[in-house]
């Protein structure tokens, strides 16, 4: 009914795995009045193209986005091809280095894709914009008028860069602009909320100040937790090497799925996936109480996970490979075959390093070293020496690594 507050279900949903909505109550009167209004809310996210890959650390905000497209709302998400030119400062210690615009380009079509295995490409409910289409335009007296809404002092209120002048470190103007750029892109879009990680927290709030300063009902602002890495300690960070990929095999991301560590499991369930939030609160209970096993839920939620990602039937594969392999300790049957070349044999000999060289590419130093730590083995046993009989190769499951791409099965040549 029109006028009505909105559901407490949906508000409840919505705000799984946020950390602050801000300020109180924003987001229940945001509904209220685009129930009264008859119209969706628009919903915006931006993000800077600085890498060509994501991993599910990324896809939090974009999970989020999701839940709002699903109860009827506009994602807009905002590819940041021109505030990607200046880079983020949130978090930084130094001054990042600027990126050559091509490569940029580059990065947003990537991201997109991999972004879209999450949202709802329907027209009416996403729109992709690139914040270059109105800051590019932005006359120099234009750039007077934002720089002037602000003040130096409110700009070093930000955490990292009060860390950086105490510490009598670089802070570039360009990177003062990045904030001011990031909140006029919520004008540019008209964003009646604004989603980021709780270290955007800041460039969050400079779009509210600028959508009132131009005129503008200001956005509400939600922070949402971060995801910690497969150690469950750490952010997920490809530098830390605890990422999981969103375009990684299907086998080796159902992998690492089930590797975290038990107290992560919730934390993984309430940021990337779409439970209600008493769904979330009984998965809770069933795991605290003994009533649900860690390794049936982990296993649900990789199944979960990929089928957003993939689809039922890579999950479905991914999940019988890992049973057949890891529980049932069966060879599996989908191994890549890894053939021996006619010049692999000296003497009937193979000298390791240089086929593994060839199948997993890497340098046959890198080989020798991992044999030499007890880091290759077949069948299970690890591998001491560089050159085997090939009798001792064919026909056996190697293992190099704890990706489906960096094992297979041995054939002659």
């Amino acid at each position: 009914m029109r006028g009505a507050m909105p559901d407490q279900r949906l508000i409840d949903d919505l705000t799984v795995g946020t950390v602050e909505v801000l300020p109180d109550g924003v987001l229940a009167a945001k509904l209220d009045t685009a129930e009264r209004e008859g119209r969706p809310l628009r919903v915006k996210l931006g993000v800077d193209p600085t890498a060509p890959d994501i991993h599910l650390g990324h896809t939090v905000v974009l999970n989020k986005l999701r839940q709002f497209q699903d109860a009827g709302h506009v994602a807009v998400l905002i590819i940041g091809d021109y505030t990607a030119r200046i880079g983020d400062p949130s978090g930084r210690s130094k001054t990042r280095p600027r990126l050559d615009p091509a490569v940029i380009d580059a990065n947003a079509r990537t991201y997109q894709e991999q972004a879209l295995l999450i949202l709802d490409d329907d027209p009416a409910r996403l729109e992709m914009p690139h914040n270059g289409e109105w800051l590019a335009g932005l006359t120099t007296e234009q750039v007077f008028e934002l720089a002037a809404t602000t003040t130096v002092a409110r700009i070093l209120e930000r955490d990292d860069f009060a860390r950086r002048w105490a510490a009598h470190q670089p802070i570039s103007m360009l990177e003062m602009l990045y904030p001011l750029a990031q909140g006029y892109d919520s004008v540019a879009v008209r964003a009646d909320i604004e989603l980021g990680g709780t270290d955007q927290k800041f460039n969050l709030f400079m779009g509210r100040d600028l959508q009132q300063y131009f005129g503008q009902e200001p956005q509400a602002v939600m922070t949402l937790d971060i995801l910690p890495g497969t150690d469950g300690a750490e952010r997920m960070s490809k530098s830390l090497g605890n990422y999981i990929g969103v375009n990684e095999d299907p086998r080796d991301l159902y992998g690492k799925v089930m590797s975290i560590p038990d107290d992560a499991i919730m934390t993984y369930f309430r940021l990337l996936t779409a439970h209600h939030a008493a769904e979330i609160a009984a998965l809770d209970e069933g795991l605290a109480g003994g009533a649900l096993h860690p390794r049936d839920l982990k296993a649900r939620l990789a199944r979960e996970i990929l089928t957003r990602l993939r689809g039922a039937e890579a999950a479905k594969a991914a999940e019988e490979h890992f049973d057949r392999v890891f529980r049932r300790h069966e060879a599996a049957g989908d191994l890549q075959e890894l053939r021996l070349a006619a010049d692999d044999l000296d003497d009937g000999r193979v000298f390791l390093p240089k086929a593994m060289e060839r199948w997993f590419g890497a340098s046959r130093s890198e080989w020798r070293r991992r044999i030499a730590q007890g880091g290759v083995s077949l069948d299970g046993e690890p591998v001491s020496e560089l050159s085997l009989p090939l009798e001792a190769l064919v026909g056996r499951r190697l293992k190099a690594g704890k990706s489906a791409a960096t094992q297979g099965l041995v054939s002659g040549p």
